[in-house]
């Protein structure tokens, strides 16, 4: 199974390392990452396998969102099932 996640705040020195780290931690596997720095603010979608999971879903998605708060991010970790329902007519 994979997750979307995605990451938007003000450009700061080592946002794609910390996200990665905390996806290594519960032993999610990023597949893709697309980021773009736009006038200053920072933007990222990743793609994650998380076949191997080392912790709830749930938790990670919680463990994600206090990260971005943490660091003035909204990061949202979705699975693909909703994120596949949710772009479906």
């Amino acid at each position: 199974m994979k997750s979307v996640i995605s990451v938007v705040g003000r450009d700061a020195v080592g946002i794609i390392a910390k996200v990665s780290k905390e996806c290594a931690d519960c032993g999610v596997n990023i597949l893709d990452i697309s980021q773009s720095v736009l006038d200053g603010y920072f933007t990222m979608i990743m793609i994650s396998d998380i076949d191997s999971i080392s912790v709830p879903f749930s938790e990670f998605v919680d463990r994600m969102a206090a990260l971005g708060k943490e660091n003035n991010l909204e990061i949202h970790a979705m699975h693909e099932d909703i994120f596949n329902a949710m772009h479906n007519i």
